[in-house]
């Protein structure tokens, strides 16, 4: 059974499931990944903090936990 994200969790749960997922935050432009915050703000709340969409950021971690 793969594993799914979804934009209630913090950035610090993705990266626990699996630490690979750090680059494709990078590429999004969410480089705060070792950020206090990361632990405590959804990815939701981080993108619009960082003007990301956080549905393209969501969709591209779900894809990398597809290939595993």
């Amino acid at each position: 059974m793969s594993k799914k994200v979804t934009k209630d969790m913090t950035i610090a749960e993705v990266l626990m499931m699996d630490r690979g997922t750090a680059s494709i935050f990078m590429k999004h432009g969410m480089h705060c990944i070792g950020c206090p915050a990361s632990s405590g703000e959804s990815i939701e709340e981080a993108s619009a903090v960082h003007g990301i969409n956080a549905d393209d950021l969501v969709k591209d971690l779900n894809e990398y936990f597809a290939k595993e």
